[in-house]
């Protein structure tokens, strides 16, 4: 800031260095003038001008400190008081862009909250199509062309259940309820939805619960492991899968594991970044990139931790840690 403060008056600073070397010069000439006095004037006059640039200092940078360090928010409030007149000029510039992008802003959210709730609305209607194709579909006597139609059904089923709660994501906190979850119960639920697929793929479970409850949400987590799920069987054949859980210190541990296709090892890192499908499969036109994204921010948001090891043309395996009851103390709803 003083460096900043020198180079703003450095015009005023080299008008002061003219003069005052103007001041010698002319006692230096003018022999009827004494050099001894005009030096002495000179050095209190520097003197002087010292003192008055550092009390200057203090008191003009104090708004632009306070303006550089203010946090970077569109508060009115955060801005700090100006005094001089031109500090009070950047303050009312400074105002009156703030309010411009908060009526910009309010403008964006209200249309972006529009348009949330004409896709949830949107998606609730399809739902109901859906099932009716559903009962249809049972109702057909072509063994090959119900399993045909009932995957199909199970896709698009999916990818709306997915564009759901990607939309509902963003206020999940007020959402969310923390109670004891049955978590056998929760897998059979969604191993149910995904049977008619499992049967297509040759696909079984082999499934080893040492815990049996969890505290969670039972809505997320159902959709956190139908999206764990939904993975593992896209990428098997003809191979079971493995479901454990087990107590890991005061933790409880949940592991899905598939012998499939496997990830390899570059794609690993980026598996849950929003959008990513793989650097090497470019044929598998039907991934989305979201459901394995959603499913860690959902984690995030019911403090579980989602870790995934994979070798390529092996498998791969899930690890769900549960958070302990202490991380839910002040949370829980019972």
């Amino acid at each position: 800031m003083v460096k900043a403060f020198l180079i703003e008056r450095s015009s005023w600073i080299m008008l002061f260095v003219s003069l005052q070397l103007l001041l010698l010069l002319i006692s230096y000439l003018d022999a009827s003038i004494a050099l001894t006095s005009m030096t002495y004037v000179v050095f209190l006059s520097t003197l002087i001008m010292t003192v008055f640039f550092i009390i200057r200092y203090r008191i003009e940078t104090a708004f632009y400190r306070k303006l550089r360090d203010r946090e970077n928010d569109l508060e009115l409030w955060s801005l700090p008081e100006a005094n001089s007149p031109f500090e009070k000029v950047v303050e009312q510039t400074i105002a009156l862009e703030i309010e411009k992008l908060q009526e910009a802003i309010s403008k964006k959210q209200i249309a972006i909250e529009q348009e949330k709730d004409d896709l949830l609305s949107w998606i609730h209607e399809v739902k109901t199509p859906l099932t009716v194709m559903s009962l249809m579909i049972e109702r057909l006597e072509d063994k090959e062309a119900k399993a045909e139609l009932t995957y199909e059904w199970l896709r698009i089923h999916l990818l709306l259940d997915q564009q759901l709660h990607s939309k509902r994501i963003s206020f999940i906190q007020s959402d969310v309820y923390i109670e004891r979850v049955d978590l056998e119960s929760t897998l059979f639920g969604e191993i149910k939805t995904l049977r008619s697929w499992c049967i297509r793929k040759g696909i079984g479970f082999e499934i080893d619960l040492e815990v049996e409850e969890v505290l969670s949400d039972a809505k997320w987590l159902a959709f956190i492991m139908r999206q764990l799920l939904t993975n593992a069987v896209k990428y098997s054949n003809s191979s079971d899968l493995s479901i454990t859980s087990s107590i890991s210190g005061n933790q409880t541990v949940l592991r899905i594991r598939d012998y499939g296709q496997g990830i390899d090892s570059q794609d690993l890192p980026r598996i849950f970044d929003k959008g990513f499908t793989s650097t090497t499969r470019h044929s598998d036109h039907a991934a989305t990139g979201m459901g394995l994204y959603l499913a860690r921010k959902v984690a995030e948001a019911l403090h579980i931790t989602l870790e995934v090891q994979s070798e390529s043309g092996v498998g791969t395996t899930v690890t769900v840690i549960f958070p302990s009851a202490n991380e839910f103390e002040s949370t829980r709803g019972v």
